[in-house]
């Protein structure tokens, strides 16, 4: 079976016909049969509701219990970002397995590893230790990883005018999962009171199965595969025009290629800031909400629905912003983000003082995200050569977990050290970078 990885279309940079335009699709297939994209978006669907559950429970129940088996402040920090961590290691090796097997095998191997994990939580939580603690953790991130190259995985076979929405789906539906991931401490009680387990050792063994079964759904049901369909596409008339098959790749060359890539082609390095400003502006002042909340004297009550309006306004809309970037463009819908996060930027800094003031940035700053994020990954996977196309999304994937993992830990000191609205601010200057690329129009031009 020929590999994605050795492909070799136009860069994406080079119009193929007709005079480019600054949403010229670029990436080398014109949309699978309709059937066979529809069969990938439903078992992608099924397999990101399955393992989001997995992953919702990290932020919460996960939080709770290196709290409780470290029962050091220190430490627990360090614990809970170990799975963004995990997603930042894991995401370039899962993008280059996809580049030589394909997605069927690495998201597969991505939501295997999780439940692997999330199976070392449950023996952490049983009995209280601290190592399968920090190995759980970070194996967790394989999840994340998984979760987020499904997205671009949606738009290998989409025509160029739904590949915005096809990875807005993707990206809606684990919403699902990471609402019931926060809750399965109810279900934990139960299970825990029938098996003798703990009730984090018990809310974290669903978590490894529903990983488990989205593996499995993958696996089994991904099928045929759309990067090797992709591949084999494009390398049909690679393999005319050379009198044979075209040479695959080692891992060095895959990497080399991603970074020439980067560098030759303008829209993809614009795609990749708009992508990872989106991740570090919600991180920065996302992480120190509950504690600012608590300082303010508002209860967990109001810092549980503060968060859950802005996992809405991350994920809610997600749809709506597909389809408003397939017909007005990507820089049109990165320019709105870039609008919504100013506003939720002004709520910080100037109502940093009233509770609803933080609720109403929280909620702006969600859906900021939402803009930016999904237009910025859909010019991504629309820009992107198909020769490097598994390898530079895994890569960009991992950048935005480890520069969200560095974000996480810089707020906390940053807001002790001055205030929750000079994390507003300071925020605010780190947009400054990608409103000058939208300000810029040759910056979107092929």
């Amino acid at each position: 079976m020929t590999s994605p990885e050795s492909l070799n279309p136009p860069t994406s940079e080079t119009p193929t016909s007709g005079t480019p335009t600054s949403e010229t699709p670029t990436s080398g297939t014109a949309g699978a049969p309709e059937g066979t994209q529809r069969r990938t978006l439903v078992v992608l669907v099924i397999a990101q509701i399955l393992g989001t559950i997995s992953l919702g429970v990290t932020p919460t129940i996960g939080i709770l219990l290196a709290g409780e088996v470290t029962d050091n402040e220190a430490w627990a920090g360090l614990a809970r970002t170990s799975s963004t961590l995990g997603a930042a290691l894991l995401g370039i090796p899962l993008g280059n397995l996809a580049a030589r097997r394909g997605r069927r095998t690495a998201l597969a191997t991505g939501w295997w590893v999780a439940a692997a994990g999330a199976a070392l939580l449950v023996v952490s939580a049983q009995f209280e230790l601290v190592v399968p603690l920090f190995l759980g953790l970070l194996m967790t991130g394989a999840g994340t990883a998984a979760s987020l190259q499904s997205r671009f995985a949606a738009t290998d076979l989409a025509a160029p005018s739904t590949r915005a929405r096809s990875l807005s789906l993707v990206v809606w539906m684990g919403a699902i999962g990471n609402v019931l991931g926060p809750n399965l401490g109810v279900p934990g009680e139960v299970l825990g009171a029938a098996s003798g387990l703990s009730v984090y050792a018990a809310a974290f063994l669903i978590a490894a199965v529903a990983s488990l079964l989205a593996g499995t759904v993958i696996f089994a049901l991904l099928r045929p595969d759309p990067l090797l369909v992709l591949a084999r596409r494009q390398a049909a008339p690679a393999h005319d025009a050379a009198g044979g098959a075209p040479a695959r790749l080692g891992r060095g060359e895959r990497f080399r290629r991603m970074i020439t890539e980067l560098r030759a082609n303008r829209r993809a390095r614009t795609a990749l800031v708009a992508l990872l400003t989106s991740q570090v502006v919600m991180v920065s002042l996302m992480t120190m909400t509950p504690v600012h909340i608590e300082h303010q004297g508002g209860s967990l009550t109001i810092v549980g629905l503060t968060i859950s309006l802005h996992v809405a306004g991350m994920f809610g809309l997600s749809p709506v912003v597909g389809i408003l970037v397939d017909r007005i463009g990507h820089r049109a819908t990165i320019s709105i983000g870039i609008a919504i996060f100013a506003g939720s930027l002004a709520a910080a800094i100037f109502a940093a003082g009233s509770l609803a003031g933080v609720m109403v940035s929280l909620v702006l700053l969600g859906l900021g995200w939402s803009f930016m994020n999904v237009a910025a990954s859909a010019l991504f996977a629309t820009v992107i050569a198909d020769r490097s196309r598994a390898s530079a999304q895994g890569g960009a994937d991992a950048l935005s977990n480890l520069l969200g993992a560095t974000t996480s830990f810089a707020a906390g000191p940053l807001m002790v050290a001055t205030s929750f609205s000079v994390l507003g601010t300071v925020a605010a200057v780190l947009l400054v970078p990608i409103l000058l690329l939208v300000l810029n129009p040759a910056h979107w031009r092929a």
